[in-house]
């Protein structure tokens, strides 16, 4: 594996994870307020099985360029996208998480011959609007002051999260958070991408922006897989069965004890399902 660089535009770039492989290439895109690493051993047994693998970490997020204007639009996640498979060179499987899905959703829509399929990883068109509220809640808590040490994070994690084990060691939690000259513990990303989350979520409650993207849902001719989480409070049953009559050929799966996070919480079922359906 190697760390790179990849140019966006004005001078800015992302980050990301690249494993060579000879078959056909994946690129991980992570949920909002997460990083590259947030994938588990997903990147590497991909690898594993020859696959060409790209774990990048979003504009505002990890080690990639924040937007000095706060440019966290979607048609700005979408020119990334752009540009990473453009550097890739062929078409891509796409994978995202939640706003990597979102992301993912858009960018086959506007350039569907850039990508051999989509994995929507607990994400649809319209997701549980009870599920958007309690995520933006969380990472607007913290977003501006951080936390005191690893354990303090960790502790909010807990809470927001009690159906997972409080981990002991806190290793992997530290390469989400930026330890400042202040002492302090920050989540590793731009704060302002929350600021503008926020906004664009009632925005988009207002200007029926979700009726669009229910379009593009139907228009997807490409092999498809929704991957949920049984406890996730973001895509509920209704929002599945909702997604399946959008986009009938899509395959399903539900991860039984995982919740919204769903490559944390039960990474060894969330890959088997994402290597099973590229692998047909």
């Amino acid at each position: 594996m190697e760390t790179i660089q990849i140019s966006t535009v004005s001078g800015q770039h992302l980050t990301a994870d690249h494993w060579p492989g000879d078959q056909t290439p994946v690129l991980l895109a992570h949920g909002g307020g997460q990083t590259r690493h947030s994938w588990g051993g997903t990147a590497e047994k991909l690898a594993a099985n020859g696959h060409r693998v790209i774990s990048i970490d979003l504009r505002g997020h990890g080690d990639s360029s924040w937007d000095a204007k706060g440019d966290y639009s979607m048609a700005a996640y979408c020119a990334d996208a752009q540009h990473v498979v453009e550097w890739i060179g062929e078409p891509v499987a796409w994978v995202g998480a939640s706003l990597g899905g979102m992301t993912g959703l858009h960018a086959v829509d506007g350039n569907p011959n850039s990508y051999t399929s989509l994995t929507l990883v607990d994400i649809t068109p319209r997701p549980a609007k009870a599920g958007v509220t309690r995520i933006l809640n969380f990472m607007s808590a913290r977003a501006e002051d951080g936390f005191a040490s690893l354990d303090e994070a960790a502790d909010a994690i807990a809470e927001y999260q009690p159906h997972r084990p409080r981990p002991t060691d806190l290793t992997g939690l530290a390469k989400n958070l930026r330890h400042r000259d202040d002492g302090r513990w920050y989540w590793h990303w731009d704060p302002a991408f929350i600021t503008s989350r926020g906004q664009l979520n009632s925005e988009h409650a207002r200007d029926g922006h979700h009726d669009e993207l229910e379009e593009m849902a139907r228009r997807i001719t490409m092999p498809t897989l929704l991957i949920r989480g049984k406890l996730s409070d973001l895509v509920t049953e209704d929002e599945v069965q909702a997604f399946l009559e959008m986009v009938p050929h899509a395959e399903y799966v539900d991860v039984k004890g995982a919740a919204h996070m769903i490559a944390g919480d039960k990474n060894d079922v969330f890959t088997d399902a994402v290597v099973n359906f590229l692998d047909r």
